[in-house]
């Protein structure tokens, strides 16, 4: 029975890797910064990447769910043998190179170095990694994007978008990214390289807004404001504390087309995700389980 090591099991890609490792036949250490209890095929170290007692000797493979330029840091100097790694990154890596935030550029260049740093350590050690770029997450109800629009929404009865907001996109549900980690580890085109993981329709942005709207009971009412008031309402947001985490850099993405392609990822190790079709509950936030009580 093959055993894999998962850092972020408990996190919104983590928890459908491990269910499909579990169905796989797979024995998982996974770790989590919170107390969860154990379950058939899963023991949990309660750990991070900083420090985690218990870790097994060697596995058959490592995943990685959680901040990449930290699992990097660790990988380089754990001891720990897999011949097989595959961690999730971002396609920030690209969109926010550029940017005019400081932040997100600093952002870009950590997951850069992070890719760097996972590709020369896992060749120091005979190993082959793969690199999996997610764009838009959602599914789980705990994405700082569509879920946070959704809250927002919620909250205030109606939500506003500029009108230029048609900038191109395409969310991926958490379960395909689940499936293309469990996919990749046994392909060997995947070995060594990087893919990005669109989801299965490029769509405006206005739009993606307006189907998560959809799902709501009763659904919000979607406004369309000319871009410079818009700019004004979210700078006197912001001064309120009530920008919702949208900055200047992320208006403006929104004006931009942000697509990737997913020919490779498919060619590689067969990656057909789903088109854009949330339904009711999908942006509902996950139920909060006392602790010592959570399962994976």
């Amino acid at each position: 029975m093959p055993q894999a090591l998962v850092f972020g099991g408990s996190g919104q890609i983590g928890t459908p890797l491990l269910a499909r490792l579990r169905d796989a036949g797979w024995r998982v250490v996974a770790v989590s910064r919170t107390r969860q209890a154990d379950a058939p095929g899963v023991r949990w170290l309660r750990g991070d990447l900083a420090q985690c007692e218990g870790l097994p000797r060697s596995v058959d493979a490592i995943f990685s769910c959680g901040p990449l330029d930290q699992f990097a840091r660790w990988y380089a100097a754990s001891t720990v043998d897999a011949p097989r790694v595959l961690a999730f990154g971002s396609t920030s890596v690209a969109v926010k190179r550029d940017s005019a935030d400081p932040h997100e550029r600093d952002l870009a260049r950590r997951l850069h170095a992070g890719e760097q740093g996972v590709f020369a350590a896992a060749a120091a050690r005979g190993a082959q990694a793969t690199l999996l770029r997610p764009t838009l997450v959602y599914g789980a109800g705990r994405d700082r994007t569509l879920t946070r629009i959704a809250e927002l929404a919620r909250r205030w009865g109606r939500f506003a978008l500029p009108r230029d907001a048609r900038g191109l996109r395409q969310p991926v549900h958490v379960d395909d990214l689940a499936d293309a980690a469990l996919a990749a580890l046994d392909a060997s085109a995947a070995q060594a390289r990087a893919f990005a993981l669109p989801g299965g329709e490029t769509l405006p942005y206005r739009e993606m807004v307006a189907r998560t709207l959809a799902t709501l009971r009763p659904p919000p009412r979607l406004y369309d404001v000319p871009a410079p008031l818009f700019a004004a309402a979210l700078l006197g947001a912001r001064a309120l504390s009530r920008g919702g985490g949208f900055g200047h850099a992320a208006l403006a993405r929104m004006r931009e087309d942000l697509v990737f392609d997913a020919t490779p990822a498919h060619a590689a190790f067969g990656y057909a995700p789903r088109p854009f079709r949330p339904g009711a509950g999908t942006f509902d936030p996950p139920r909060r389980e006392p602790p010592g009580e959570a399962g994976p």
